[in-house]
């Protein structure tokens, strides 16, 4: 059996459909909330679209989105130059995607794969919190 190398093992990470998008969506259409997903007409493609309230939900993996890096847990060793840029420059695009939103009086929530995988519940608890007093 061949060794899958880093690169190959990266690139069948999806980046829709996730799993832990999987799980919140699956709880919100369980309490009755409908949605949009991965919105191509708003900016930063939201995991989850809520048009009509100009509501905007990501579900962020640690690693992708910069977590570990910023908590210093986990940086690959093999070229750990190209993987810190690659992270910082995903963490400045969030940040980005976050301001433009607000500009256009969009909420935004970020929900960490760990927050949605072990207190799912918490997790839709603040969603409806914010969905109701939009």
């Amino acid at each position: 059996m061949k060794k899958i190398t880093r690169s190959e093992n990266m690139k069948r990470i999806k980046s829709r459909d996730t799993s832990i998008e999987i799980i919140f969506r699956k709880a919100l259409w369980k309490k009755g909330y409908r949605y949009r997903k991965n919105c191509r007409d708003v900016i930063g493609k939201p995991d989850l679209c809520f048009k009509g309230k100009k509501l905007a939900v990501f579900c962020d993996s640690e690693f992708w989105h910069g977590k570990y890096l910023l908590e210093g847990k986990y940086i690959p060793k093999t070229n750990r130059k190209f993987w810190i840029e690659k992270l910082e420059r995903n963490i400045e695009r969030d940040k980005f995607v976050n301001m433009k939103l607000k500009e256009k009086d969009w909420t935004v929530l970020r929900f960490w794969e760990s927050d949605i995988r072990k207190n799912t519940d918490k997790c839709v608890e603040i969603f409806e919190k914010t969905y109701n007093q939009l």
